[in-house]
């Protein structure tokens, strides 16, 4: 087995090469790993299943074993989601802006590739291809680190996407994985510095802090999602159920699904038992305040439920007195990812937006709606909680840095 180092010193040599790979045939490499993922199904369909035996034998939650499972249908999706990005813009060589100078010099800006993205994440087989092809479509190699619980899956998909990479003629550690799972391999990546240009970690508040606490990497925080659901005095209630129980049961275990739902007082003894009632439906366990407690049923809520992503369904409720109290709340419970108002009165929405200090606000809208392939940008890497260098879903343009490119007629400078 390679050493992490040996892992990312690999990417790093095959970096220059993808960096000045043109558009078509970078298409055309992310046309022959979708191809390959179309006939690979056997093969990593037997690898996941395994995993997911495992998983299942170690008491992982159901919410964590289904981001883990792939299916015939899964499969296809994540091979259909390459495909989509051949549709997308390239943005390298994109001119960011340009111009000249009065003594003639000209300057642009354009965008170039970072070289070698490294991500380290949890349980989901679809990030390792979403991950490979976002980078070699935005010109970068990536080094890529799942969890113990998914690395037969990995491994298969990643066999696949190494052996289509060199039929398109690019090289195959264009995409490379760390098979190492213990924590020292986590460690051993984030101090690679001048092999790693960016790191990325997705998953739980957990392993984004561990990197975080020990990167001598640059590294973009991702994923940890405390979203919360404010339900104004003046929402329209039945389009405010309708988003609550989308918000929290599309798809629970992921990081844009709701945790709280904040509702007005004013609306709060008609609106509560109408969407407990609906919530219970879908199997939804409801914690909360007083207030919560009287009129959804709901448990009693502990002060650690207020800060906790769940990934599961399981939703923490409470009644505020005005507009000016859920931003407060928020602001103190919420971890900048997306949070939501239902409300029909413009001003309050504007207030909402203002306020909140979020990488995705939204209104009369789902908090699922926070995601690259929802936002026009294909697959995402991952959702940044951060403000620099990218916030929010980064797609293709996040991949990238600049570099001034400065052209001139024998100029010296006086």
């Amino acid at each position: 087995m390679s050493t992490v180092l040996q892992v990312c010193e690999a990417a790093k040599a095959a970096a220059p090469a993808v960096a000045q790979l043109s558009t078509a045939r970078k298409n055309a490499a992310l046309e022959a790993m979708a191809a390959a993922l179309d006939g690979a199904h056997e093969p990593v369909l037997e690898a996941n299943a395994a995993d997911v035996a495992a998983a299942r034998e170690a008491g992982v939650s159901a919410a964590m074993i289904d981001r883990l499972t792939l299916t015939e249908e899964r499969l296809t999706t994540i091979a259909d989601a390459l495909r989509q990005l051949v549709a997308l813009v390239d943005p390298v060589g994109e001119i960011v802006r340009g111009w000249t100078l009065p003594n003639g010099l000209q300057v642009r800006q354009e965008r170039v590739p970072l070289g070698v993205i490294a991500m380290v994440y949890e349980g989901r087989p679809n990030v390792t291809v979403d991950a490979a092809g976002l980078a070699i479509k935005s010109g970068n190699a990536c080094v890529l680190r799942g969890s113990s619980t998914a690395i037969r899956s990995n491994t298969a998909l990643v066999e696949v996407l190494r052996e289509a990479l060199v039929e398109a003629g690019v090289p195959a550690d264009a995409v490379c994985l760390i098979r190492d799972t213990s924590r020292d391999s986590v460690k051993e990546l984030t101090r690679a510095r001048g092999l790693v240009d960016l790191l990325i970690p997705r998953g739980g508040a957990g392993l984004i802090q561990a990197v975080v606490s020990d990167a001598q990497v640059p590294v973009i925080e991702t994923g940890v999602g405390n979203c919360h659901v404010y339900v104004d005095a003046a929402a329209d209630l039945d389009k405010a159920r309708r988003i609550v129980v989308n918000a929290k049961t599309q798809r629970p275990s992921v990081c844009n699904a709701a945790e709280t739902l904040l509702v007005h007082r004013d609306v709060a003894e008609t609106f509560l038992p109408a969407v407990a009632a609906d919530l219970r439906a879908a199997g939804v366990t409801l914690i909360g305040d007083a207030e919560a407690q009287r009129l959804a049923g709901a448990e009693p809520a502990s002060d650690e439920d207020w800060d906790t992503e769940y990934l599961d369904l399981r939703l923490t409720v409470g009644v505020v007195d005005d507009l000016d109290a859920a931003i407060v709340h928020i602001d103190r419970h919420g971890t900048r990812h997306t949070e939501a108002i239902v409300t029909e009165d413009r001003g309050a929405a504007r207030r909402f937006v203002a306020r909140v200090d979020a990488a995705a606000v939204m209104v009369n809208a789902s908090t699922r709606f926070t995601d690259g392939g929802e936002f026009g940008f294909g697959a995402e890497i991952g959702i940044s909680t951060q403000k620099l260098h990218a916030r929010g879903p980064m797609g293709l343009a996040e991949l990238t840095t600049t570099k001034y490119v400065v052209e001139g007629d024998g100029h010296t400078r006086g």
